[in-house]
């Protein structure tokens, strides 16, 4: 084939294991035949071409899979989006990718965003209208396969392009570590608009000949049914769902014999929560990574989950990675350093952003992560700090600048600083610290009724508070680490 990247891959499984399931969602099953014919129909029928952007917009679904592997088959850039997200913040990524076409999930429409739209009523007739025949177009594991979007630092989100050789080398990363084999039966019920889904469970179980359960939400119940009754193999979550799940009824009872693999990311593992599951014989493989290094840097292997239990682990087989002090020295065991990643997973750079790619990317191709970590004598890293203010609420990443351009929107606002605080169920949540303009008045629900629609849900600070000042240095820079001390509880 000419087609070398992950486009090519429903064909190249099809002609493998044509009959074996690939995807269930709902009481629907599509074969591998299935997903070569219609991703084959899907492409011939969007009218795009190589390097067009291709947006989806909707919850886990077979069609959100087929226009993966269909803009991939055309050198196409698959370009999915947050079902979370205010419209204004979709449409500021659809205008700065400059999407040829939006295909809309089930229950999504349109409304306030540019571009063509394909609506999920129309799509199995846009596929109908496609041909089954083969396409091979000349894709290089160098294209850019998609483009996802982070919160940004600065109050935008960027899109980290990834490539088909950065997905792949991840995958190989993966498989290293965890031995997928090809009758696993995944669940998938986190977001495939987030890079841990997407690349740590739905690409791994392709390649392998496995099959995916699409959900498109994470509900316990239905969970701990579809465990049972689909003998699931395979399960991704981030902390706060193997939470809730250890915290219902249902728990004691479960049959969750089948399970081999439980990967957990987005955010530390509380050593208790390791131990919830371990006293049920299970065992969480868990790392770290982020969007840009597509997403695997670290992994903690099953052998050494309870003695190094915290430890985000060593870097993957095909990864490097380093911890450098601020003079730019390599940090001694003990010693904390920012982390830094290397590899063939590492993206080539922020979409149409030259300047953020270069203050995150070497020219020899180190990323800075931004993140602080500290390695024991064994090389084992655990992630102490952040550099940035980020903070990580069930998996979902908060960039405070962002919450706070909209906060100073509103009249009344003379500043204002957002800070993370602990939440036993989120791990961490907003809190939104302010000081009126003088003669202002407003209250806290109306603050946060302001914030509601501008931004998504899950960035809303869960506390807002009213404060005289806000500390700053000689130069008048906001300095949130008093803050933290004061009300980051």
């Amino acid at each position: 084939m000419r087609n070398q990247g992950l486009g090519s891959w429903p064909a190249r499984r099809a002609r493998m294991t044509p009959d074996r399931a690939a995807l269930t969602c709902g009481d629907r099953n599509h074969t591998y035949r299935d997903l070569r014919e219609r991703t084959y129909r899907l492409a011939s029928a969007l009218g795009v071409g190589r390097g067009d952007r291709v947006a989806y917009l909707g919850a886990n679904h077979p069609s959100l899979v087929e226009t993966f592997f269909a803009a991939g088959l055309l050198g196409a850039v698959f370009v999915p989006l947050n079902t979370r997200l205010a419209t204004p913040e979709l449409r500021f990524i659809l205008e700065d990718a400059d999407a040829s076409v939006l295909l809309l999930g089930e229950g999504r429409d349109g409304d306030g965003l540019p571009g063509r739209h394909v609506p999920a009523a129309g799509y199995e007739e846009l596929l109908a209208s496609g041909s089954p025949e083969p396409i091979d177009e000349p894709v290089s594991q160098d294209d850019v396969c998609l483009i996802m979007y982070t919160s940004g630092t600065t109050g935008r989100p960027k899109g980290a392009m990834l490539t088909h050789a950065n997905l792949i080398w991840n995958t190989v990363n993966l498989l290293v570590d965890v031995p997928l084999a090809h009758d696993e039966v995944t669940l998938i019920s986190a977001p495939l608009f987030h890079i841990a889904a997407l690349a740590q469970t739905l690409i791994p179980t392709v390649l392998k000949g496995g099959r995916a359960i699409l959900e498109p939400s994470f509900d316990v119940d239905r969970t701990f049914d579809l465990i049972e009754a689909e003998r699931v193999t395979v399960m991704f979550g981030v902390p706060s769902m193997f939470s809730v799940l250890a915290q219902s009824p249902r728990w004691a009872g479960a049959d969750l014999s089948s399970l081999r693999h439980l990967l957990c990311g987005g955010a530390p593992v509380p050593e208790p929560l390791i131990q919830t599951y371990q006293e049920r014989g299970l065992t969480f493989l868990q790392g770290y990574g982020m969007t840009e290094t597509s997403p695997g840097a670290l992994f903690l292997g099953a052998e050494h989950s309870i003695d190094k239990a915290g430890s985000a682990g060593v870097p993957c087989f095909f990864s490097d990675v380093r911890l450098i002090t601020p003079e730019g020295a390599e940090a001694a065991p003990g010693e904390p350093g920012e982390v830094y990643v290397q590899g063939p997973n590492v993206m080539p750079g922020y979409w149409r952003r030259p300047e953020e790619t270069a203050k995150v990317l070497s020219p020899d191709g180190w990323l800075r992560s931004g993140d602080v970590g500290v390695a024991d004598e064994d090389g084992y890293v655990r992630i102490s700090d952040r550099l940035t203010d980020v903070i990580i609420s069930g998996g979902e990443n908060i960039y405070p600048a962002e919450v706070e351009s909209v906060l100073y929107d509103h009249p009344a606002v003379a500043e204002c600083a957002v800070i993370g605080v602990p939440d036993d169920r989120w791990g961490e949540v907003g809190k939104a610290l302010v000081v009126l303009r003088p003669d202002a008045t407003a209250g806290v629900d109306e603050l946060l009724k302001h914030l509601d629609g501008r931004l998504a849900r899950f960035k809303i600070p869960k506390y807002l508070e009213f404060v005289p000042e806000l500390p700053k240095n000689a130069a008048g820079k906001l300095l949130k680490a008093p803050l933290r001390k004061l009300y980051g509880r």
